[in-house]
């Protein structure tokens, strides 16, 4: 059985300064090219039998980095944040003192923008989990997404309701592995930077 490789995007200047960044399609900064760069020895050595990437531009560059040929996914995109795109958090509490993403969700946006509940994102979750599990028998498979997503992915994976993703903090540009013991379903390694990958 393989292990499932999360990889979350390298640095954005959105991401940098803390602005909810779901469908807006921004690049890398220098500093996230470089991280997604040192990702790739972290994977050299593996037997990747698939590479999966959401089809954001920073978590393609960020694929194409890090040496993988991967397939967009558009199920890999990160959380629809509807009106709250683009904003901080201290911003959206502005409007609604005490606001927490995990607890409250988001509102509608414009058009583009409709935004997404915790729910709607797990069942994107799980429908890539249930194309992925096969795979891994096969060997070990990546997936290039983003902060909130993986998140929940990882919750799904632990058999956890979505919103237990608040949970797991996960930082730009690292490395995380998902995989069994016991025949059961667990995190090996969380939010690794490059050099402590594998």
């Amino acid at each position: 059985m393989g292990e499932l490789i999360l990889l979350r995007h390298g640095e954005t200047k959105w991401s940098k300064a803390g602005r909810h960044t779901g469908r807006t399609d921004i690049p890398l900064t220098p500093d996230g090219e470089a991280a997604a760069k040192s990702l790739a020895p972290a994977l050299a050595g593996r037997q990747i039998r698939a590479a999966f990437t959401s089809p954001a531009q920073r978590a393609v560059r960020t694929a194409e980095l890090a040496g993988l040929n991967a397939t967009p996914d558009p199920d890999l995109q990160e959380w629809d944040y509807g009106g709250y795109e683009g904003l901080t958090t201290a911003q959206i509490r502005e409007q609604r003192p005490g606001w927490y993403l995990w607890r409250d969700g988001v509102i509608p946006g414009a058009a583009g923008h409709p935004g997404e509940n915790v729910e709607q994102v797990g069942a994107r979750a799980d429908a890539v989990l249930a194309r992925v599990r096969p795979l891994l028998a096969e060997g070990d498979v990546v997936l290039v997404a983003h902060a909130h997503f993986l998140r929940i992915l990882a919750a799904r994976w632990l058999s956890l309701e979505p919103a237990a993703g608040r949970l797991f903090r996960l930082d730009t540009g690292t490395l995380s592995t998902l995989g069994t013991e016991h025949g059961q379903q667990v995190m090996l390694t969380w939010n690794a930077p490059p050099a402590a990958g594998h």
